[in-house]
């Protein structure tokens, strides 16, 4: 199994452990935890952390009667309506990712792009956007800069670009301080998690021409 270099942020995992973390970085957080035991390792000794400091901390008084309207309002609520869950023999995808796209490679519907085809994944998070991206063996995506955060996980294959190389389990996590042009690896197409927080900024005009109808 090829070895992870490229690690999710210490801010996300521990917002991740808090449960403070919108869905979209959520979901990415939790697809590289399903690939990587070091950060399941991580996060599990920063709950056990966080469980600490809870016990140290002083019981304090609640409003009269809050534990029975909480326990109403709980048994009020109808159970969340889970998503289809494929259960293929050999996943190529992590969960909760399959959950998401309601099964796993073979079954998917792809979005041409041009040298990549993308999924958009629906979220109920209105402040990043998900998608799952596959570059095609050997080609690039255009280049482009960030308008905000861009974390992008390898589920299958690899790509380069001027800052390093990322294979299986490797986040690449990139800011507006970076402009860079993924290259899929030659000896497979690259698939990956993409998530996003504000649009991509494409060196070619004619990409940012046609941007709004590509929805990237």
């Amino acid at each position: 199994m090829t070895q992870i270099r490229h690690h999710i942020g210490e801010d996300l995992l521990i917002e991740y452990a808090a449960g403070t973390l919108s869905e979209g970085w959520s979901l990415a957080v939790a697809c590289h935890l399903a690939m990587c035991p070091q950060c399941r390792q991580q996060l599990a000794l920063a709950e056990a952390t966080a469980g600490a400091m809870l016990e140290e901390l002083q019981p304090a008084d609640g409003p009269s009667g809050s534990w029975d309207a909480l326990k109403a309002r709980l048994d009020a609520e109808p159970e969340p309506k889970a998503k289809p869950i494929a259960r293929p023999a050999s996943a190529t995808l992590p969960e909760p990712l399959r959950s998401y796209l309601g099964g796993d490679v073979e079954s998917l519907k792809w979005r041409n792009l041009g040298n990549a085809r993308q999924i958009l994944i629906e979220t109920d998070d209105e402040t990043t956007q998900t998608r799952l991206l596959c570059i095609a063996a050997g080609k690039p995506v255009p280049e482009h800069s960030h308008g905000g955060r861009e974390l992008t996980l390898v589920l299958t294959g690899s790509f380069h670009d001027e800052l390093d190389s990322f294979g299986p389990g490797d986040v690449e996590d990139a800011d507006g301080s970076v402009t860079h042009q993924p290259i899929a690896g030659p000896e497979a197409d690259c698939i990956c998690l993409a998530v996003t927080d504000a649009p991509l900024k494409f060196s070619s005009r004619l990409v940012r021409l046609i941007q709004p109808i590509l929805g990237i």
